[in-house]
Parts: C-alpha cells; structure tokens; sequence
C-alpha cells in the first residue's frame, strides 16, 4: 500500500465502523447486494472446483503408489532371513518363493496401470485444474473492481453527511460558505465515481453470471467422463490380473482364513506375546493354575458346610488343652523364606445357611455350660509381618537396559517380585534400587 492509500483508509476508517455498526446514514442499492452474494458463491465454488479436481487427481496418482510400496514391502516380508544372526536355523533356506513372485506379478500390473492412466490424470490437469485457475484470477480482479465501489460508497456517504451538517447551519460565516462549497464539489465527484463503480458492476456481473454457466456445463461433462474412463481402466486392468497365488473363486474372507491357516495359533503359543513391558510374565486368564500357586489353602465356598474342627470350636468355646500339632514343613519351592507368625486366635467358621443347628438347642446349651473366659488380646502390629526373602548374588550383572538391576557378586538382593522359572526375570532391590534382573541364574538362596 502506498502513503496515499494509506492516508485514504484513515479517512474512511470512521465511516467504515459507522457502516460496520449502521450508524447514521448509508447509501443501499438492492441489486447490486444480490449481485454481490452471488459472486462470492461464485468465487467460493471455483475454488472448491479448483481444489477438489486437484485432490482428485492427487488421491489417483497417491493410491496407485502406495499399491506399489505395499508389494515391495510383502516382498521384502517374504524374503528368506538364512545366514542372518536372527535366524537359529541359518542352514537351511527359508522362505516364500510364489509369493514374492505374486508380488512382483501384482507390481508390474500396478506399474503399467499407473502408466495407463496418466494421460487421463494428465486431461484433468489441463482441462479441469488449469481453466479453474483461469476463472479464480479473473475474479480475484473484478473482485478489486468490487473493493473499489466499497470505497467509493465510504466517500460518498461521508462528504454527503459532512455537507448535510454545514447546510443544517442556522447562521453560516464566511468561512462556512467557503466549506460548503468545497463540501458540493467533493460531493459531486464522489457522486460521479460512486456512480460508475456501481452501475459498472450491475451491469456485467449479470453477464458473467450467464458466462459462468456455459464455463461450468463443459467442464462438469468433461470431468464426469474422464472419472468415469479411469474407474473403468481400473475394473479392466484389476479384472485381468491372472496371479495364480490368489484364489479368486472364493469370498475374500475364505480365501483370507485358507491362507493363514493356524498361524495365529501358532504366534499365539509363543512366549514373547504374553509378556508385559515390565517383563513379567502374565498370569493365565483360563485353565488351571501352576500347582506352586495353589499349594495354599483355599477358600472356603459360601454354600459350604462348617468342617467338624470348626462346628466343635463353634460349639465349644473352651479352647483345647491338647498340645499344638507340629507344624507342616515349608513347601520345597520356598526357599530362604522365614515362615510368617501365626495369629493367635482362629478364624470364624464360614456361614453357612444348609446346616444351621436349632436356635432353642443352643440356647439351651449356652445356659447351661459357663461362661467363656475374657477375648485375648489382639497381636500387635508387627507381629504377623513376614521377613524379606533374600538371595545371594554368584556373579556380577550389569544393567542392559533401563529397569535392570546392577549388582556384583556376594551382594545380598531382597526379592520383590518372583515367578517359579529360575530362568525368568524377577524383581529386587540391592542399594536402595529396584529392578528387574535374571533369577537363580545368577543368584543363590542367601
């Protein structure tokens, strides 16, 4: 913008927020209004057309090397992996010969269909994208020319409120006169401006408007038929691909189940899918659990009867004066494990609602036996608290990766977290640190 033009839109800026808020008086023309709506539709839905032919022929040309990259990639998929490091078998070559060769038959088909359409996509670009760009730059300049009648409006409007005010004047000075008839010069010319700018425009957007309609047949036929022509390429082209790695007289999902088979079985059972990030591995959802975890005692059912131990403890509250059976040793897959303190007082029988005794018998029996003697008191808090199991490093270990634990031979690791394969990952802390490190492979019972 130049200086002048600048001092220009300060001038009108004060009509322009009046206009904005309909202050005062403003000059409207109602034809030159519908007139304008129709042209910024005009100019929005050319520039949807221009933008999405382009998107057309873009998403053509995109899909078409995406089908390329996705044979190269099941190529590389199906390439042997003998002689690699990864490979436990490396003698022995593996791999899929008919179906990187179905790859590179697909491949070429996509290749010499890409070269097929090209022409097609070629036309849109000239006859759809290029003459849509055409019409976009023929607006953008008449929409200057429509700018232009705005300003022309805002000096109109303001110099006619400005002479308005002076001829109001009840008592005009010299000086009042002189400004009133600059004000009536000024205002002829904005009238004479306003006036070309105005009439320019309602006269030949009605044409350009009937131009639009002769542009706008063509081109829509034009690309209907050439959309039409490429899907129609594409069927041919898909129709006589001949891969003999593919059984097209089955529905895809048949012919998808035949070609897995029981692979997903297969991956399935391997270990590595049914580990966490944190390296444990997951607890069996269904089936039986390992016999190390069950060794315990289980819980008693809600519909379960009292045991006869529990139904004679419930009838008779004296505690027993026989001594204290020895304890059962400690199951061979604890080791280093101290045995945890017992509570003192047992615990109450489950409910039970099928073998209930008669409420009159045991009022009966609680009148005449004496009374029980006073509840012992509670153990403490440390007192059923089970001490750390610890094991004893053989050798030294250096963290791999993040979340390990690091240690050196002799020291003394306090398990956090363990599972019952000594070549599994279990979890400890030496050092004030916690990690994962590897089992008894390493360690011994301290």
């Amino acid at each position: 913008m130049s200086f002048r033009g600048f001092q220009k839109s300060v001038v009108r800026a004060p009509q322009q927020i009046k206009a904005r808020f309909s202050i005062g008086e403003h000059t409207k023309d109602a034809v030159f209004i519908d007139s304008e709506r129709r042209f910024q539709e005009l100019e929005s839905e050319t520039k949807r057309l221009h933008d999405g032919s382009r998107k057309y022929s873009e998403a053509i040309t995109g899909m078409l090397q995406h089908q390329i990259e996705f044979s190269k990639a099941m190529t590389e998929i199906y390439k042997p992996i003998s002689g690699r490091v990864s490979d436990p078998d490396s003698l022995v070559v593996h791999g899929n010969p008919e179906g990187i060769r179905a790859c590179e038959e697909y491949e070429a088909v996509v290749k010499d269909l890409q070269d097929t359409i090209a022409p097609e996509l070629e036309m849109i670009e000239s006859r759809i994208i290029r003459p849509s760009n055409e019409l976009l730059d023929v607006l953008k300049v008449i929409r200057k020319t429509a700018v232009k009648r705005d300003h022309k409006q805002l000096d109109y409007d303001r110099r006619r409120t400005t002479l308005k005010k002076l001829q109001d004047k009840k008592e005009k000075t010299a000086k009042d006169e002189k400004a009133i008839w600059k004000a009536e010069s000024d205002m002829e010319t904005s009238t004479q401006e306003y006036n070309y700018f105005n009439d320019l425009l309602k006269e030949e957007l009605p044409k350009l408007f009937g131009l639009e309609r002769e542009f706008i047949q063509p081109l829509f036929q034009s690309f209907y038929y050439m959309q039409l022509n490429i899907f129609y390429t594409l069927h041919e082209k898909m129709q006589q691909c001949d891969i003999g790695y593919f059984n097209l007289n089955l529905d895809i999902l048949e012919a998808f189940e035949e070609k897995r088979g029981d692979i997903q079985e297969q991956a399935e059972k391997l270990t590595i899918v049914r580990f966490k990030t944190s390296g444990r591995q997951k607890p069996p959802k269904y089936g039986q659990k390992p016999a190390a975890l069950t060794a315990g005692s289980q819980p008693a059912l809600l519909t379960e009867g009292p045991s006869t131990s529990s139904l004679a403890s419930y009838e008779s509250p004296v505690p027993p004066t026989s001594p204290d059976p020895a304890p059962a040793p400690a199951p061979a897959w604890k080791h280093n494990q101290q045995t945890q303190a017992e509570p003192s007082e047992k615990p109450p029988p489950p409910y039970s609602a099928v073998h209930s005794p008669n409420p009159s018998a045991l009022a009966a029996a609680a009148a005449g036996k004496p009374k029980p003697p006073p509840p012992k008191p509670k153990p403490s808090r440390l007192a059923g608290a089970s001490v750390a199991e610890t094991v004893t490093a053989l050798y030294d270990y250096s963290a791999q990766a993040e979340g390990d634990l690091s240690f050196r031979a002799g020291d003394v690791i306090e398990i956090v977290t363990k599972t019952n394969n000594e070549n599994e990952w279990w979890t400890g802390k030496v050092n004030g640190k916690q990690g994962q490190f590897p089992g008894e492979s390493l360690c011994a019972p301290a």
